[in-house]
């Protein structure tokens, strides 16, 4: 990080002055007009502003909050550490946490050491970085659901990211720009929070905690819906660019998480309909073959009677008045 930003960073605000004089509870005043304690964007954004940055209040234990914003947290230097849904989330440098307006958290008491910085963002703030993703993703989503009025489930997202550099370049040219003034300051900003999501899809190995799914599970959920849904035409490529991942990244968790190549799940999932084809319909066998993605008919032969023991004519015979289909 630039050394000037940073000892700016790290200047003790009037607001800190008084919690290390003695004062042990926030200043309420400071975040919120009203009872509950729902941060308010516009006591911090600035007229016609769709984002601003505030680095996080150190010296006091931040009591549970939540936000009228999406608030996305960086870690500069030192540790965060956030509680939420029964969980501590500590956060290192370069790490990056998004929350929706509905998450409900507190944070640990912060050092003088641990610099971070609060992204305060409008929804329409991310117009912009949703159209520059383009595809479904996981990202995309969570953005998504934060413009949605009847949406008031808590989602977040944390992403352990040290060693990224170009994503750190990213955040700290934000923070300085908004530290400042400049004309157009709004749209560059958005601009670079969508660089930023499009760098993080190449590193969604680094989403380390969602409020819903891990990552893992994202994955595995979304290709056994491909599969399900696609299992005539379905290849593994298209899983991976998905999730902006390699062939060999995406096959190894998938076998990891099942237990089975994404080629077994596929022929699982093949044979069960050529089963059910079978069983259920009077369909010649070369047409269910064709129908469940074999063009090859001696392949799909060869390969049902080494799971059966028996031909597709065979198994007709034996199961067409059976109830359930054995996978």
């Amino acid at each position: 990080m630039d050394q000037w930003l940073f000892e700016q960073l790290q200047k003790i605000t009037p607001e800190e002055q008084n919690y290390l004089d003695g004062d042990e509870q926030v200043n309420r005043d400071i975040y919120t007009k009203t009872k509950g304690f729902e941060i308010d964007s516009q006591l911090f954004l600035k007229q016609k502003k769709l984002v601003t940055v505030r680095r996080h209040s150190r010296f006091i234990e931040f009591p549970e909050h939540r936000h009228n914003y999406i608030e996305i947290v960086y870690v500069c230097a030192g540790t965060l550490t956030h509680y939420m849904e029964g969980k501590a989330l500590t956060m290192r440098p370069g790490d990056l946490l998004l929350m929706n307006q509905h998450v409900k958290h507190s944070v640990k008491r912060a050092a003088i050491g641990d610099i971070g910085i609060n992204f305060i963002a409008l929804p329409e703030f991310f117009d912009i970085p949703i159209q520059m993703m383009r595809r479904q993703n996981v990202i995309a989503d969570f953005l998504l659901g934060t413009l949605r009025q009847n949406h008031t489930v808590p989602q977040y997202l944390l992403f352990r990211l040290n060693g990224q550099r170009h994503i750190s370049n990213l955040m700290e040219n934000m923070i300085a720009s908004m530290a400042g003034e400049s004309e157009n300051e709004d749209v560059i900003n958005q601009y670079s929070m969508g660089l930023v999501f499009l760098y993080l899809l190449n590193h969604m190995d680094k989403l380390a905690h969602n409020s819903s799914q891990n990552y893992e599970d994202v994955v595995i959920q979304a290709t056994l819906k491909y599969i399900d849904t696609q299992y005539r035409t379905a290849v593994l490529s298209h899983i991976a660019e998905d999730f902006n991942q390699s062939l060999s990244s995406v096959s190894r968790l998938i076998k990891k998480n099942t237990g089975y190549t994404f080629v077994e799940l596929l022929m699982r999932k093949r044979f069960q309909k050529a089963l059910m084809f079978l069983v259920e319909t009077e369909l010649p066998v070369e047409k269910i073959a064709a129908n469940i993605g074999y063009e090859n008919q001696s392949y799909f032969y060869r390969q049902f009677k080494a799971r059966y023991g028996m031909t597709p004519s065979q198994y007709r015979q034996e199961h067409k008045h059976d109830a359930q289909i054995r996978i």
